[in-house]
């Protein structure tokens, strides 16, 4: 049996307070391969965000084990899981986290700094990703001289710029109107085409059918897995 880039196998998380115990993913079992573009949708509370944590490894399971691209991850301590998070995946969330006195450019370029690279190579590799999602033309721009849709798509270019095996996005279109998310998701499926791993996490339908795969979750358990029979037939309002 072949296992996934994302490797899961019965994940449980329970959060203590005292002595109660509060069990909210119970035994979760789930492979993502190479370049899938998934959709983890649920209710609130049915553990999405959760589940999303333990794979952006910003959180690590109770139980279970978690196997991304051959990595054991699940016994890992911090600093390591640090180390796996910035090799390995690209956040995208709904709330840009751009910092505001960069440039466009700079804030792409930043996860680099932390890698250590050459000044010159970043700027390189910054702009490669930001012609990536069309916002070339703006590099020199600081977030507040962008739109919504702009800083997204800035948030997005240094979600790339480490080339990690997976890219996390969280309500990515949360904060932005219709035209706006259609135009970020067009730019999500741009990424999967070129051979990306998308798990994307939303509440919303709309959203979740641009992915080629959807797991719903519900009390923390997967109530159901299946192909996205309708993946490119999008509703324009």
């Amino acid at each position: 049996m072949t296992q996934g880039i994302i490797h899961l196998e019965n994940i449980q998380k329970s959060y203590f307070m005292g002595k109660h115990e509060l069990q909210v993913l119970k035994g979760v079992s789930l492979d993502i391969f190479k370049n899938e573009y998934v959709a983890l949708m649920g209710p609130s509370g049915s553990g999405k965000s959760t589940l999303m944590n333990i794979i952006g490894c910003l959180d690590t399971p109770t139980a279970g084990r978690y196997i991304l691209n051959n990595n054991d991850v699940s016994e890992m301590k911090d600093n390591d899981l640090a180390e796996v998070r910035n090799k390995e995946i690209g956040f995208v969330f709904q709330q840009f986290n751009l910092l505001p006195r960069l440039t466009a450019a700079e804030n792409v370029a930043l996860p680099l700094v932390y890698a250590g690279m050459s000044r010159k190579l970043r700027t390189d590799k910054a702009m490669h990703v930001l012609d990536m999602v069309n916002l070339t033309d703006r590099s020199h721009h600081k977030p507040n001289e962008l739109s919504g849709g702009q800083c997204q798509r800035v948030a997005i270019a240094r979600a790339l710029v480490n080339d990690p095996s997976i890219i996390l996005a969280d309500e990515p279109t949360g904060n932005l109107d219709t035209k706006t998310s259609y135009e970020i998701m067009e730019i999500f499926n741009k990424i999967h085409s070129n051979g990306n791993t998308i798990v994307l996490v939303t509440h919303e339908e709309d959203i979740a059918n641009h992915a080629h795969r959807i797991v719903r979750l519900r009390d923390g358990m997967i109530e159901s897995d299946k192909k996205n029979e309708n993946v490119g037939e999008y509703t324009h309002h």
